[in-house]
């Protein structure tokens, strides 16, 4: 059996799963020609499931998402397919091996058609306290539409929590619409500031690849 002692994540884990996130899932266009779900045009798109659906990330993103939940009086966390499974199961993978033992739950985005006829998918039952979780949060829709099937089928919902927040409009509308306050892993600010580091590093290299080209002697040059 898997022992969590023996897994060691450092300090600087949701640094390096920022990192993967900008490498997989971030796209910056300065002329804000990226059109959203919800829309709208932006100057950022963030591909989330390039890093949600990754190896190399699960572990990074169970582990950032269980330290965030594991103090919240919840049995369960879900959210509106697609973007919440692959999250909502790492996260149960690493609180189970952390000793919590979250259960994942699937909001459908519409009922199923025979059986329970149910919007949730997974071992949850009227009266679960449960988180619901989101890969980008922009309008805040996804969210405010898995809490009100969670809250129909009698789940009381006590937490809401994003990979990353766009910053525009989400948390006003789910707190609007919901009463519960979003909090997230990351927001827009935070990749725009790496790509401007990013960007930064790169023209400094250059500055000084370009420096120590004029500084090197060509080979045809005569020996006075």
């Amino acid at each position: 059996m898997y022992n969590a002692d023996n897994q060691v994540m450092g300090q600087e884990y949701k640094a390096h799963l920022l990192e993967i996130l900008y490498v997989r899932s971030f796209q910056h266009d300065p002329e804000g020609k990226f059109k959203l779900v919800s829309g709208r045009t932006s100057d950022v798109y963030i591909d989330a499931k390039k890093t949600t659906l990754s190896s190399e990330a699960m572990e990074l993103i169970g582990y950032s998402f269980f330290q965030e939940l594991k103090l919240a009086p919840i049995d369960a966390i879900g959210g509106l397919t697609l973007g919440a499974d692959p999250i909502a199961f790492a996260t149960a993978i690493i609180s189970t091996m952390h000793g919590k033992g979250l259960d994942a739950f699937v909001v459908r985005k519409e009922p199923k058609k025979h059986g329970t006829m149910r919007w949730i998918e997974g071992n949850v039952n009227s009266g679960a306290m449960v988180g619901v979780i989101e890969d980008v949060a922009t309008t805040g829709e996804s969210a405010i539409t898995a809490i009100e099937r969670a809250r129909e089928e009698g789940l009381k919902v006590t937490c809401v929590l994003a990979l990353v927040d766009r910053q525009e409009g989400a948390y006003e509308n789910i707190l609007a619409k919901t009463g519960l306050k979003l909090h997230a892993l990351y927001t827009k600010a935070d990749f725009l500031d790496m790509h401007k580091k990013v960007k930064d590093a790169e023209e400094a290299a250059k500055g000084k690849q370009a420096r120590a080209a004029a500084r090197q002697v060509p080979e045809d040059t005569p020996d006075f």
